[in-house]
């Protein structure tokens, strides 16, 4: 009974990450049509905006990456049983989420508006890439696994988890964090920038940086010698030239 739950649990948790998702495209892409946007919604004063806008960032990148780390998991996995460890985490972050969706503060001041056709249409095609490598990435890696959904599933059939293991697919021959690289893309391919804007990629410029330094610790314990190598040959968010 208890596996079938999980099981149940593990799909909610991934399709309320999917619609997560989705919006998440249309917030940061401004698309006409979401109730609210990085350019669009309830205004305030400049310095409330500024202060709601930061904090909803840290929130994110707190619960995002923190809960992500090996050493939390041992902790967390003492009250949440291992099967879901991953589900809650997809649930938790897609709530955050929709915390900063709800919350955020637009700032409307316009930093650059590119109104040249095909500037507009180079612009959104990066857009659109950017949002493609993400998924894509996600897949190379096991896009179930990643979500949760690998595990419910081995844990209805009685299987264990299976061994991480070391590989280079596709992307990850160019740079080592080809999902990151496709968020950067797609925050900052706009041919509208306000303030707001600016200040939600920069701020997960930010964080993205961060991260990877936390994760690649997590790695190289659990790799030693070959994520080592892995790092010295290939470029963290951009490929590495002359390598």
């Amino acid at each position: 009974m208890a596996r079938s739950l999980f099981a149940l649990f593990g799909v909610a948790a991934y399709l309320f990450f999917l619609a997560t998702f989705l919006y998440l495209i249309a917030f940061v892409g401004d698309i006409a049509g979401a109730p609210r946007t990085v350019s669009h919604g309830p205004r305030s004063m400049l310095s409330t905006a500024l202060l709601t806008d930061i904090s909803l960032i840290a929130l994110f990148g707190i619960q995002h990456s923190v809960m992500a780390r090996s050493g939390f998991k041992r902790v967390w996995t003492r009250v949440v049983p291992e099967p879901i460890e991953r589900s809650v985490y997809v649930l938790l972050t897609s709530i955050v989420l929709w915390v900063l969706f709800i919350f955020w503060r637009p700032i409307p001041a316009v930093i650059w508006n590119v109104t040249d056709p095909a500037g507009i249409g180079i612009l959104w095609t990066f857009f659109a890439a950017g949002w493609m490598i993400v998924l894509l990435s996600t897949f190379l890696i096991n896009h179930f696994e990643l979500f949760g959904l690998r595990q419910v599933y081995q844990n209805l059939r009685g299987g264990s988890a299976v061994a991480p293991q070391f590989r280079q697919p596709f992307f990850y021959k160019i740079v080592r964090h080809p999902l990151y690289t496709g968020f950067l893309i797609a925050f900052w391919a706009t041919p509208v920038m306000t303030a707001g804007h600016l200040l939600f990629s920069a701020g997960m410029t930010v964080y993205i940086v961060i991260a990877i330094g936390y994760e690649e610790k997590d790695l190289i314990a659990l790799f030693g010698q070959q994520y080592r190598d892995y790092k010295r040959r290939v470029g963290m968010l951009i490929p590495k030239l002359g390598s």
